[in-house]
């Protein structure tokens, strides 16, 4: 199985999948529990969301295999996103749960871990800054949208309820913000989602990674409330409540493309 799929698209728009996918190797998954053969905590259908984003001449980057087997969007050396706080690495061993992913004594060594950098992480990486480079060189700036989902509530990461919608710039430092700002207002102008901007999430490897404003090449991360399209507890795709919310997705990608002069 090919390791990602991208779709290249003639705007100066990015829109990157990393936890997509849901497929895991047989070696692996044999040596998995129940709870990591259920792959509960992938980022469910954001491909079918953001399925419109082709009619925008968006490109598309999704990866075939789950974040359980490699996570995309966590630095190669595993080092923490946010120091001090519970969160799952580069190759989890326990989901968002607290459930363990392997069996006792079957958990990846450091050879290993290294070996799914190598076959899994980066040649999505490798794609990922070429696509970037492409249509930066088309444009003469892009735009990477990191689409991301997760469920609702889920007490090892976050009190509470997370908002509907969550925006993250690394605090302004992965995007333009003059993009943040009109972002930031596309949001406040609705009131059918709950929103934040660079709360909780304020953005994953690949965001602060990629993004460089100063050389015209902004990233943002939508991280979704699985709730606000989906059963969280099925995981199935509700086409209803997705359609409810795709206008506004729709909103804040043409707002990227009107910056561009493409729309």
């Amino acid at each position: 199985m090919e390791i990602f799929s991208l779709h290249q698209g003639s705007a100066a728009l990015l829109i990157s999948l990393p936890h997509n996918g849901v497929e895991i190797p047989v070696s692996i998954r044999s040596r998995m529990t129940e709870a990591g053969r259920r792959v509960a905590d992938t980022d469910w259908h954001v491909d079918q969301l953001y399925g419109f984003a082709r009619e925008l001449g968006a490109s598309i980057l999704v990866p075939n295999y789950s974040r359980y087997v490699i996570d995309l969007n966590r630095p190669r050396d595993g080092a923490a996103l946010y120091p001090g706080q519970r969160e799952t690495g580069l190759v989890p061993t326990i989901s968002f749960a607290d459930e363990a992913l392997y069996l006792e004594g079957a958990e990846p060594d450091h050879a290993e871990i290294a070996d799914r950098v190598r076959h899994y992480w980066q040649p999505y990486h490798d794609a990922l800054s070429a696509e970037i480079g492409r249509l930066h060189a088309r444009h003469g700036r892009v735009v990477l949208w990191e689409g991301h989902s997760i469920r609702s509530q889920v007490p090892m990461l976050f009190d509470g309820r997370l908002p509907d919608l969550n925006l993250g710039t690394a605090s302004g430092d992965s995007c333009d913000a003059d993009l943040q700002a009109r972002l930031a207002k596309c949001l406040q102008s609705q009131s059918r989602y709950t929103h934040a901007v660079n709360g909780r999430f304020k953005g994953g490897y690949i965001t602060r990674h990629y993004g460089a404003p100063a050389q015209s090449i902004s990233a943002v991360q939508m991280e979704i409330a699985q709730a606000a399209y989906m059963d969280e507890e099925s995981f199935e795709y509700r086409p209803a409540l997705a359609a409810q919310l795709q206008p506004l997705l729709r909103d804040l990608l043409a707002l990227i493309l009107t910056r561009s002069g493409q729309e």
